[in-house]
């Protein structure tokens, strides 16, 4: 149960998602603790793109065999990341399900719920050409792309304990970097958002229309920002090309902020990472991402 703060006219917005395959890695590395991070955060920053400030919580995991130490870690992770947003961890479930998954094999879900003044819905309708696209920095992978970059990297413990120079930690450190939370950096920023996108599955191209009105692109220069070195490895690695890249991952850049050129400045003085990457144009009949 979960009593609802004092709102005028309070709409209710939720999300449930899974961490995927990233999970493969946390058990070659016997580290727990990041994926529940991850499915938090994940979550938080779903919901922060209609504005939504989150309440509460719940989990699910789900193993052949239930062992306390994994169950402990997991939720170490989970608690944390709610505590950081102010986010209840209401309540879970458990499953020992032997005959469904095998060995060390387990899934992670989450379900959040968040609320939001009506009058105060992000739903990017006011967005106008000559409006411009910030992006906020990535902490790695976050929680898409881990079916390829296990692909082209491997998973074995060998492999994951590497030690790469240009990354300046081991590939499985690289790889389970948890999921950046945005929702601290931009609660007091939102009254001056007209638009965000998260970046996950789908990458740029497949994110960024959700939030634009019809008629109207974003315009990208991906050279307005650092690519993280693991990105760089994995595209060497496997040979990839540049779209299916920016398709797959999100290459540096976790969250989309889309704002006036009036209100631009005010994030980039309070948001010290945060990058001016590209502007909102007109173009009729379409609505897509034009990477330069």
């Amino acid at each position: 149960m979960y009593e609802l703060p004092r709102y005028k006219n309070p709409v209710l917005v939720s999300s449930m998602d899974g961490v995927g395959t990233k999970l493969k890695l946390a058990v070659t590395m016997d580290s727990y603790t990041s994926v529940g991070i991850d499915i938090v955060n994940h979550s938080v920053n779903d919901i922060l793109t209609c504005g939504a400030t989150p309440i509460f919580f719940l989990d699910y995991i789900a193993m052949g065999q239930l062992l306390p130490h994994k169950i402990k870690d997991i939720v170490i992770g989970l608690s944390g990341a709610c505590q950081e947003v102010g986010c209840a961890l209401i309540g879970g479930e458990t499953a020992e399900m032997p005959g469904l998954y095998a060995g060390d094999d387990f899934d992670l879900v989450g379900t959040i719920v968040g609320i939001v003044e009506k009058e105060e819905i992000i739903n990017g309708q006011d967005i106008v050409p000559g409006d411009i696209i910030l992006g906020l920095p990535s902490s790695g992978l976050h929680t898409n792309g881990y079916s390829l970059a296990r692909h082209v990297l491997g998973e074995s413990r060998q492999v994951l304990e590497q030690y790469y120079p240009s990354l300046g930690q081991t590939v499985g450190q690289a790889l389970l970097a948890p999921h950046r939370c945005y929702f601290n950096d931009l609660k007091a920023l939102l009254p001056m958002v007209k638009g965000l996108a998260h970046i996950t599955g789908g990458g740029f191209s497949g994110n960024i229309p959700r939030v634009m009105p019809d008629n109207v692109s974003a315009s990208l220069d991906t050279s307005a920002w650092n690519i993280p070195p693991i990105f760089n490895l994995i595209q060497e690695k496997g040979a990839i090309g540049r779209d299916e890249m920016y398709q797959v991952f999100n290459m540096g850049i976790g969250m989309i902020i889309i704002t006036s050129q009036e209100h631009s400045p005010i994030f980039l003085r309070q948001l010290p990472h945060c990058a001016q990457i590209g502007s909102i144009i007109a173009l009729k009949d379409e609505k897509r991402v034009i990477l330069n």
